[in-house]
């Protein structure tokens, strides 16, 4: 049986014809840089998220470097966020001379616990980057209620959760700014790196497409530091024609997560939690499975892909030192990086393979 993480050609397949026309207008076009349709596109994300503002850019990592750009965030600042995500949230941070100040995530969710929040903030804390981690958003009433208290700005890391909501509300709309990731495995997925800054302030909308374009907003005329850090045209139409399947791709994958949840029920492995109060996209299906590394091996040889997300907490990365963080700093993340295990999620995903995975991690119980 072939399988996969994630159908981006199956997918592709379903929607090919008008995907393909998409790219050929703008082939013949020429207009591969800032055509019109990257700022049509910037408008059906703000209709769509119901936003005031939106940017396109070239990825999901300058979307946060950017954001933090643009909140002149830099050298002697430090950034409150967890250590239970992908490298670029701390990356970013570090790239532009900031300190990433962690605190632990609540053991149900993996996002950061706001409870934590308020002891590590100091007279440097400049911002809070929550990450909607899995496709499921962070608990944002508390993290925004201490944000306003102290004077402290909100990016929302949402390269995982285009789609989710919270307490009815769609991510990406709580944050001073928010980031988007069109990586091509996400839910709403490019053929290759894009991303999006969205906020209802026009102003640091403003600001941000100004350092997008090399800090102009007139060309040659250079108002601030910038980056080179565009959506091209193409991204922006393939991602216009998907959009418009986003809430269905997103309903598939809750069905599928939903049966995995009734095939793995009996087994050792904890499935996702879900918040009350959010509506998890699942981005990623992931469990926690006792005996992972060898559960990881066993559906190898079943052909079964999976992914480990993330083996090693940011605050135990060499990179990231400056975090002056050592093992046993974060026992929740740390537990978690080493039981967490994600199977195959995708909107292509068959009743067949969905039981054959599922067959093959009860089988791998049964043996213990």
């Amino acid at each position: 049986m072939k399988l996969h993480m994630v159908d981006v050609v199956g997918q592709y397949h379903k929607i090919k014809p008008d995907v393909d026309a998409a790219i050929h207008k703008i082939l013949d076009s020429g207009q591969f840089i800032l055509g019109k349709e990257v700022g049509e596109f910037e408008c059906q994300i703000a209709g769509y998220l119901g936003v005031t503002y939106a940017v396109g850019c070239a990825s999901g990592t300058d979307a946060l470097q950017v954001a933090m750009m643009a909140l002149d965030i830099g050298p002697g600042d430090e950034v409150i966020t967890t250590p239970f995500t992908f490298v670029a949230t701390t990356e970013t941070i570090v790239l532009l001379g900031a300190k990433p100040v962690y605190v632990d995530i609540d053991p149900k969710t993996f996002n950061i616990d706001p409870t934590q929040i308020e002891s590590v903030i100091t007279s440097k804390t400049k911002a809070i980057i929550p990450v909607h981690l899995y496709g499921q958003a962070a608990d944002m009433d508390p993290i925004l209620e201490i944000a306003r208290k102290h004077n402290l700005k909100v990016i929302e890391d949402s390269a995982q959760a285009l789609g989710a909501s919270y307490k009815g509300r769609k991510v990406c709309t709580f944050g001073d700014l928010s980031c988007i990731s069109y990586f091509p495995s996400k839910n709403l997925g490019a053929f290759g790196d894009a991303g999006m800054v969205v906020t209802n302030d026009v102003a640091l909308g403003e600001k941000v497409r100004m350092i997008c374009a090399h800090g102009s907003k007139v060309r040659y005329y250079h108002e601030t530091l910038g980056v080179n850090s565009r959506l091209d045209t193409l991204q922006a139409v393939i991602l216009s024609v998907k959009l418009k399947y986003l809430d269905s791709w997103n309903a598939a994958r809750r069905a599928a997560a939903k049966r995995y949840n009734e095939l793995l029920k009996g087994t050792p492995a904890t499935i996702p939690f879900v918040a009350p109060e959010c509506d998890h996209i699942f981005h990623q299906y992931t469990l926690r499975a006792p005996k992972r590394n060898e559960l990881a091996e066993h559906l190898k040889q079943k052909g079964i892909p999976h992914a480990i997300y993330y083996p090693v907490p940011l605050h135990l990365q060499k990179a990231f030192a400056v975090a002056g963080k050592q093992k046993g700093a974060f026992p929740v993340t740390e537990q978690a990086a080493d039981e967490v295990l994600s199977l195959p999620i995708h909107t292509e995903l068959t009743e067949e393979q969905l039981v054959y995975i599922t067959d093959a991690i009860k089988e791998f119980y049964r043996t213990l």
